[in-house]
């Protein structure tokens, strides 16, 4: 497995204002073995980029000697693909399209998709009736996977907190109706805990579905108010150790991306380090 880190983990990451040079400098100087770029309507890394452009961009990574072959989306936010607005379920479905075109142009081999919101802290005006939100996701993946597939980039439904798919069982029979070798699963470890799950389990069941993952550092303050918080990757609640075994059982061999947001002094290095080691000792 290789250690990669997020491009909305670096300074300005989630605003999209990281040069793409200084993403792969951070990530080389940090020892990562790979950046996961993300990319948005507006920013460094576009849906206008032309395909000269993601040329230029590729051969710089290949120059960097970083990996970077995944690219990241969460503009499913702000453009619904389940939403009870078909304009928004349109646009979204475009700019997914032109997601994955930029991701092969990029030399990238998957993108991370969230396949629609029916409520979650992150939106919290999204209301959307789970039934019809099961109905417009498959919609929404058929309709992208004609691109995935001519385009030979995987698409990665992440598990996140959209109010969709929180059942490893639901989330395998989904993949599996959709019935396509360029769908699967973006599975966050760290995700999973805010809806109270156990990774290694929801990797024993979801197996070779599994093509890209996440890891962040996340606990929970229970109490009767609740509240959780994300924090340094080697101190949350998120069992580390068994995750990435769960993972080399099931004979994984990505990247394996830390999502550490937000962007801290030091926090690059921190990570690095926790990181690599980890990979290092449960592989070995």
């Amino acid at each position: 497995m290789l250690s990669g880190i997020s491009y909305w983990s670096l300074p300005g990451g989630l605003e999209g204002t990281c040069s793409l040079t200084t993403a792969l400098q951070l990530a080389k100087e940090q020892q990562f073995d790979a950046l996961e770029l993300a990319i948005a309507p507006e920013g460094a890394i576009h849906v206008q980029l032309t395909e000269g452009e993601c040329e230029s961009m590729r051969e710089q990574c290949d120059a960097s000697g970083i990996r970077v072959n995944t690219l990241a989306s969460g503009m499913s936010w702000a453009f619904n693909p389940v939403s009870n607005d078909e304009s928004v379920r349109s646009e979204s479905i475009r700019l997914h399209s032109e997601a994955i075109r930029r991701a092969a142009w990029l030399g990238c081999e998957a993108l991370l998709y969230v396949p629609g919101v029916v409520t979650s802290p992150i939106s919290p005006a999204e209301r959307v009736r789970y039934d019809h939100a099961m109905d417009r996701a498959k919609y929404a993946v058929e309709s992208l996977l004609k691109i995935a597939e001519e385009c030979r980039v995987s698409l990665c439904i992440e598990n996140v907190w959209n109010g969709f798919l929180y059942s490893p069982l639901e989330l395998r029979d989904f993949i599996d109706g959709v019935s396509s070798d360029w769908l699967g699963v973006y599975f966050d470890a760290g995700n999973l805990l805010g809806y109270q799950q156990h990774p290694p389990d929801w990797i024993q069941l979801l197996g070779s579905r599994i093509k890209r993952v996440h890891v962040k550092g996340y606990r929970d303050v229970f109490g009767f108010a609740g509240n959780y918080e994300f924090c340094e990757l080697d101190e949350g609640d998120v069992p580390l150790e068994e995750t990435i075994e769960a993972l080399r059982e099931i004979g994984y061999d990505g990247t394996v991306v830390a999502e550490m947001l937000p962007f801290q002094e030091g926090r690059l290095e921190r990570t690095a380090t926790t990181l690599n080691a980890l990979l290092k000792a449960v592989v070995t």
